[in-house]
C-alpha cells in the first residue's frame, strides 16, 4: 500500500507456532491484550469462527468518544499468518498483518499495521503528534501482555 503510516512491532515467544496462532485466532483473546483505557468490547457473538471473510465487529474509546469498528478476516493462511482490515472505523485504511514464524524453539511474531490517519493535509502532524504514540502505547500494552500469557520475558522483543 503506497503512501500509508507503518507500524511494525516482533516478539519472541517460547512456544509453538500453533499454539500462538491458536491464541491470536481467539478473538476473546484481544480484550485480553488491549489496554483498558481503551473500554473495548467485541460487539460481534463469541466464539467467532475465524477466517477469511469473518466480520468482527467492536466498540472502542478513543479520545474520551465512543467508537464502532468493524473488520474483516482478509487473508486467513493458518497457521502462518492472517490479516485483519477495516471495514469500518477511526481510520481511513487500516491492515493490520500477524505474522508466526517458527525460530529457536519458539515463535517470532510479527504485527505489521498499515493504516491512514484522518484529517486530509493535516494528517501527517495528526499521526505524529497523536496517532503513533497511542498506537506504540497501545502495542507496548500488548507486548507486556502477550508475554504474561506465554509466560517470557520481556526481553524477548525487538522492533
Amino acid at each position: 500500500m503506497k503512501n500509508t503510516d507503518l507500524l511494525e512491532k516482533e516478539i519472541w515467544l517460547p512456544a509453538a507456532r500453533e499454539d500462538v496462532f491458536k491464541f491470536f485466532k481467539d478473538a476473546e483473546n484481544l480484550q485480553a491484550i488491549t489496554p483498558p483505557w481503551l473500554d473495548f468490547r467485541i460487539v460481534t457473538p463469541l466464539p467467532i469462527e475465524m477466517q477469511q471473510g469473518t466480520f468482527i465487529d467492536y466498540e472502542l474509546k478513543l479520545y474520551g468518544l465512543r467508537i464502532d469498528w468493524k473488520t474483516e478476516i482478509t487473508v486467513w493462511e493458518p497457521p502462518f499468518r492472517f490479516v485483519d482490515t477495516q471495514i469500518e472505523g477511526p481510520y481511513r485504511l487500516w491492515a493490520h498483518t500477524h505474522t508466526f514464524e517458527e525460530h529457536n524453539g519458539g515463535t517470532w511474531m510479527q504485527d505489521r499495521v498499515e493504516y491512514l490517519t484522518p484529517g486530509g493535509i493535516l494528517s501527517p502532524f495528526i499521526d505524529r503528534l497523536f496517532v503513533k504514540p497511542r498506537l506504540e502505547r497501545i502495542f507496548e500494552y500488548r507486548r507486556v501482555q502477550v508475554l504474561k500469557q506465554f509466560r517470557a520475558s520481556p526481553e524477548n522483543v525487538s522492533g
